[in-house]
This record gives C-alpha cells, structure tokens and sequence, in this order.
C-alpha cells in the first residue's frame, strides 16, 4: 500500500566528523543549507552518511538532530538497513522514536541471500516498523540484485512504499513500474539518472550531489514536474561532469571533500574509507569552481 514520502529531490546528507565523533555544527550547517536550497527531504545515516560506522548511539544521535534541525519542514529519512537482519529492526525502532519520518533499507551486502530472503527480511523490518519504509536495491555496493518480481511482492506490505532504485539499469526500472504501478514510489539512487527515471514515473532522486548543488537538483525535478523536461534534461547535462566526478571515487569520499572544500566540516572520513586522491579532487574542485560554488581553498 503506497504511501508517498516525497516528490523531488532528497539529499543523502554526509556526515561530518571531528577526531573524537559527529561535528554537530558543521552537521547543522550543512542541514540548514540544504533546507535553504529548497531539497524536498533528508536522509540521514545512509550510505553517503556512513552509517555503517556510526555507533548504535551517534546513529540514534544523528537522527534525533537532523530532526530537531529540520523541525518539520521537510520529511527526515533514517538510514537504518544492515546485512543483520536483527540490528536493522533495532536501528528502525530507535529512528521511529527519534522521529524520523521513513527509513531506507538497503539490501543486505555480503552474506547477501535469495530473493526469497530479501522478500522475508525487509516485511520482518517493515513489520516492527512504526514509519514507511523505502527499499534501497544498490547492487555495486551489496553484490544483490533485487528483482522487479520481489518488489512486487513487497510493494503489497502496508509499510513499504518506495525504493531506492540504483541498479544503473533503465530497463529494469520500466518493469518495475510495470509491475508494481502505484503500489510502489520509485526513485532514483542514481544522479546521473534523475530524468530518465522521472520519465518512468518515478517521483525523485535521493541525490549525492544535492549535497553540494541543492538548489540546482531540486530545480531538475522541479523544471520535469512543471512539464519542463527539456529544461530539467538541460540541468541535469549541466551538472553531469560533476555528478560522474562525485563517484570517481566510492561514495562519500569525493562528497566529503567537497563539502570541506565549501566549509562544511573537515574532510575526514572513517577507515576503510580515505581521504580522496589529491589529483581526482583537484579536479574535482575545479569542476565546483566552473559551476560557480564558492570553494574555500
């Protein structure tokens, strides 16, 4: 049963770090940007938010922030999927009390399991789930690619009402809606794909770069939604040597220099995860520059 989170454009926020935890006022600085760029929604503690090293309580810390910071404004998504079934139970209950308006679930990586096992694992974390839930299906990150025939299936769960959709592949996509019509949001993981998925059906992106250009990704929904869709194609050609340059490197490096470079917190990151090499973000910054982002450096 279909229950819609958002339209436009979401930003998977990172995290900025300090030596001993979370920058809180760097975190809320950069939430306060993103809500003066005019994104549609927040999530926090996902993959670009590396919440997979976050501790159980800076997670919960994290959110109960984000929250606070947003007050209401916009929808907050929680990032609380794991390759532990159980502990992904434990993380949704802690972000719906929170406050937390959704929470993405990504599929589980490395032990990864069948098709049956996704079907059974995200209705076990939907079922003790107090929010709705979006399904995050990013297979060159878990090495587990979910089916459109599963989403099926799962787009009938009261609780679940969106996915994620970062497989890359616009063929997949399309079955997707056609399987799933109206019982389930798609939207797009991928930055690169924003208008193609839109002319699916798809209702947004959960976007990398948002971090850094919100106002120019929500416009791209914004332009498509208003029938503009030459003009949001446009925006997103425009942004594209940017948004390639943000994955030259795994997700969130090449975001958390980015965003250091534009002052919002340190570029540090958590092992196994480095710093960005200097040459890719030179270009990197350079290419910010060209767009006219005020780069500290």
């Amino acid at each position: 049963m279909n229950h819609t989170i958002f339209t436009g454009a979401a930003t998977a926020v990172i995290t900025p770090f300090t030596g001993d935890g979370i920058d809180w006022d760097a975190f809320g600085q950069l939430i306060d940007f993103q809500l003066a760029g005019g994104i549609n929604a927040l999530v926090v503690a996902g993959t670009t938010g590396e919440g997979s090293t976050l501790t159980d309580r800076e997670h919960e810390d994290a959110v109960t922030f984000c929250v606070k910071r947003v007050a209401g404004r916009i929808p907050v998504i929680a990032g609380t999927g794991s390759n532990n079934t159980a502990h992904a139970i434990e993380r949704t209950k802690t972000a719906c009390r929170a406050g937390a308006d959704a929470v993405l679930l990504v599929t589980p990586y490395y032990n990864k399991t069948t098709q049956r096992g996704l079907i059974a694992s995200f209705s076990a974390i939907a079922d003790e789930s107090g929010v709705p839930c979006i399904l995050y299906n990013v297979p060159s990150r878990t090495g587990l690619n979910m089916l459109p025939e599963t989403l099926a299936v799962l787009a009938k769960h009261e609780k679940i009402s969106a996915v994620k959709e970062a497989c890359g592949n616009l063929s997949q996509i399309a079955k997707e809606r056609q399987l799933c019509g109206d019982d389930l949001d798609v939207i797009s993981g991928c930055d690169d794909q924003i208008v193609p998925t839109l002319s699916l059906g798809g209702k947004g992106v959960i976007s990398v770069a948002a971090n850094i250009v919100p106002k120019e990704t929500a416009e791209i929904c914004t332009r498509f939604f208003s029938g503009d869709v030459q003009g949001a194609a446009a925006l997103q050609l425009k942004l594209l040597n940017l948004m390639n340059q943000l994955m030259i490197e795994t997700n969130p490096i090449p975001a958390k220099a980015a965003c250091a470079a534009m002052g919002f917190g340190q570029n540090l990151l958590r092992l196994p995860l480095v710093q960005m090499e200097e040459g890719n973000r030179q270009k990197l910054l350079q290419l910010m520059r060209e767009l006219g982002l005020e780069v500290t450096e």
